[in-house]
Parts: C-alpha cells; structure tokens; sequence
C-alpha cells in the first residue's frame, strides 16, 4: 500500500472513531446537565456519522467482518433518528 494512501485511509478511520468517541462524550455531559441519564439526538447523529465513516474504512480496506457491523449499525442509526424525527413531528395533543 502506497504511504499517502494509508495516510488517507487513516484520516477517514480516525475520523470515524472521532465521531464515535463524541457520542459517548456528548452523551455524558448532557446527562452531567441534566443529573440524569439521557441520549441526546446528536448521540444518533454522531453513530451515524462515525459508522458512515467507519464504513467507509472497512470497504476501502476490504474488511468484510468490518462492513457487516458497520453496515448493520448504521440502518440502526437511521430507524432511530427516523422515529425520532416521526415523532417530533406529530402534532400535540393536549392530555
């Protein structure tokens, strides 16, 4: 493998973990806010954006185990910022 594309696959792997570390982080200041335990949806947009970019490193580096669980993972991802967004979208009704 030539020495700048390792540097590249690298940047895109790195990137991706990058994303995956600042969900737990995100996470774990907005529960510090909070006093409580809560998934903010960034934590689903950082997933999404870090299996994205982890997807994307296991194709490039033909890693088959790799691109099934990051593939998997992300359509996990998407149904949950899917019902997320379905529901904030629902009209309130008053109880």
């Amino acid at each position: 493998m030539e020495l700048s594309t390792q540097w590249w696959l690298l940047a895109i792997g790195f990137t991706g973990q990058g994303f995956f570390f600042m969900r737990f982080f995100w996470q774990w200041i907005v529960s510090e806010r909070e006093k409580k335990s809560i998934i903010p949806i960034s934590f689903w947009y950082f997933s999404l954006l870090g299996s994205i970019f982890l997807l994307t490193y296991a194709i490039l580096r033909r890693d088959i185990v790799f691109i099934v669980g990051q593939s998997t993972g992300s359509i996990i991802y998407i149904r949950n910022l899917y019902l997320i967004h379905r529901e904030r979208s629902r009209p309130k009704t008053a109880g």
